[in-house]
């Protein structure tokens, strides 16, 4: 008999052409192919940043999660920095992509606009810079991190200036300070009040995560 002969469930498989899963038990094969849909579906999930669970994401993307870390450092040497508040903005503004481009036109890490970028252009000196320099993960970490620094610098008199940087690197200047008169409390305007005044619920929340993976970093010394 020759093999076009042969019933087809009797011809033999080509080697090395088993799906996973096809060896199993129907009842096996039909729960196997269900954990892989479903870890196939939580990868892409956390890809788009939709959990905040830092050990999670870390252990899925590791890789992606370290790979900056001496840029992160380098810049918050430079600049004066905590570089673990570096490493929290980049987390929540690209999960550590640098090739993320904003609905405003903000690029890179840490979500650089054009023209803070040039303010850190010219402050550098560097002549040669055009936006698309900011997909450049160098680049655009040492750009937000000057950015930072400088909104730090502006509130360092507050009672916990980050937050108030944070604020303007969210939301600008002009809105933290009319935030702070609007309050009508001048000088005395701290961190608590705000909170309390902004009238941006998305930027609270991105103080808020920010500030939580700040001190999650510290905490766990991510890089002593």
């Amino acid at each position: 008999m020759t093999l076009s002969e042969i019933p087809p469930e009797a011809s033999p498989a080509a080697p090395g052409k088993h799906s996973p899963g096809m060896g199993l038990p129907m009842g096996m094969r039909a729960l196997f192919f269900y954990l892989l849909a479903a870890l196939a579906g939580l990868v892409v999930w956390l890809a788009a940043g939709h959990n905040d669970n830092y050990s999670l994401q870390k252990l899925v993307f590791s890789g992606r999660y370290r790979r900056y870390d001496d840029l992160i450092a380098a810049a918050a040497v430079r600049y004066g920095l905590s570089p673990s508040l570096i490493k929290a903005v980049i987390w929540r503004e690209s999960r550590f992509q640098p090739g993320m481009l904003g609905t405003h036109g903000e690029r890179g890490l840490m979500q650089i606009t054009e023209g803070a970028a040039l303010d850190w252009a010219r402050a550098e000196k560097i002549e040669t810079f055009v936006p698309t320099d900011l997909f450049d993960p160098k680049t655009n970490i040492e750009a937000g991190a000057f950015y930072l620094s400088n909104a730090l610098r502006h509130w360092a008199a507050k009672d916990d200036p980050i937050p108030f940087a944070l604020a303007e690197y969210n939301a600008g200047r002009t809105r933290v300070r009319r935030w702070e008169r609007d309050s009508g409390l001048g000088g005395g305007f701290g961190a608590e009040d705000l909170s309390a005044t902004m009238s941006f619920p998305a930027t609270k929340a991105y103080i808020r995560s920010i500030v939580k993976r700040y001190r999650e970093f510290e905490l766990h010394g991510e890089f002593r």
